[in-house]
């Protein structure tokens, strides 16, 4: 049995959003327990809306919440009661396996580290995206968590993005690729320029040299390394890009009776080729390299998202991703910085 802490109180339509995706990942898999961590009167008033197996659901009081306009590192140590901070102490303690938050993302980044703790040798942990692509999907990170990096950092950006796209995703020996501005191996800033040798030199990767912004919607790459601040300015054209085309297909297919009626004829296979490129069935962003899982869903997510991101849990534990990671981080060369 697999043990979750879910923050019910993150997220834009938490707690009845969260409960319900809660809900529905119990439903879906008789290998986990959940743990609500919330305010538990508004958890229980959502909860008893649904049918489930009640005896692998159960709540942790936690009084306070931690907003999003909050400042991370102050809101960590003064709300010790809040769900975010109570969750990971669960986890921290051993009581549960992973945690899972669509609250702010700098209080979850900054509690991950301070609460559940890197791995050794882990300089800094990175948030990593799984993104639609027209192969299936790729893993983008750093996508939010260390907007200043070095080169030693996306070295282990890339090696834990490697562990976890062929452990968990099943890519064998998955493609690694640098964010630059041109595929020639001398382009891009200083940054890159430094990083790439050290990639190329790396035994225990599959490192294919840059990556074009352009090529990634086409699968250039499984594991897509950057520092943060690239990263996300890539996620979230990402999904602004995917948010208007999918609104103008529909203004298109609405815009008269002759459109109307082949949207009818199109709609199976139109509504088939849109669900490849949905981010939300493959759950949360991973916070890879700390002692326990954490995982950061997006704070507009619905149940769906929030039932995958609990589900994806389960394969990083049964895969031992963190033991894994701990290994990489022993390959002959590599410095092993303490925490």
């Amino acid at each position: 049995m697999v043990k979750i802490v879910v923050d019910a109180m993150g997220g834009d339509h938490a707690p009845g959003e969260i409960v319900k995706g809660a809900v529905d990942a119990v439903s879906r898999r008789d290998d986990i327990e959940v743990i609500l961590v919330g305010r538990q009167d508004a958890v229980e008033k959502e909860l008893d809306k649904c049918s489930c197996p009640k005896d692998r659901i159960r709540i942790v009081h936690a009084s306070e919440v931690i907003e999003t306009e909050e400042p991370p590192v102050n809101a960590i140590r003064t709300k010790k009661d809040s769900s975010i901070v109570v969750g990971m102490n669960l986890v921290k303690n051993g009581e549960a396996d992973a945690f899972v938050s669509a609250g702010s993302s700098g209080a979850v980044l900054v509690g991950g580290q301070v609460i559940v703790g890197r791995i050794k040798g882990v300089e800094r942990p990175p948030f990593g995206a799984l993104i639609p692509t027209e192969k299936g999907v790729s893993l983008l990170l750093d996508s939010g968590a260390n907007v200043d990096a070095r080169p030693s950092h996306l070295v282990q950006f890339a090696r834990m993005g490697s562990i976890y796209m062929e452990h968990v995703i099943g890519i064998s020996r998955p493609r690694v690729g640098i964010v630059n501005v041109g595929a020639e191996e001398e382009k891009g800033n200083a940054l890159v320029k430094e990083t790439f040798p050290l990639l190329k030199a790396c035994d225990d990767i599959h490192f294919t040299g840059s990556i074009e912004a352009r090529e990634i919607p086409h699968g250039g790459a499984d594991v897509i390394i950057c520092e943060a601040f690239t990263g996300n300015v890539i996620l979230k054209m990402y999904e602004g890009v995917a948010s208007v085309l999918v609104d103008k297909l529909k203004e298109g297919l609405m815009s008269s009776m002759r459109s109307k009626l082949g949207a009818l004829l199109i709609m199976p296979a139109l509504k088939k080729t849109m669900k490849s490129f949905d981010a939300s069935q493959y759950g949360g962003a991973p916070l890879l390299g700390l002692r326990g899982l954490v995982v950061k869903t997006h704070g507009s997510s619905k149940a769906i998202e929030v039932s995958n991101s609990i589900i994806q849990c389960v394969t990083f534990k049964e895969q031992e991703i963190n033991e894994k990671i701990k290994a990489s981080l022993l390959v002959p060369g590599k410095s092993a910085n303490q925490e």
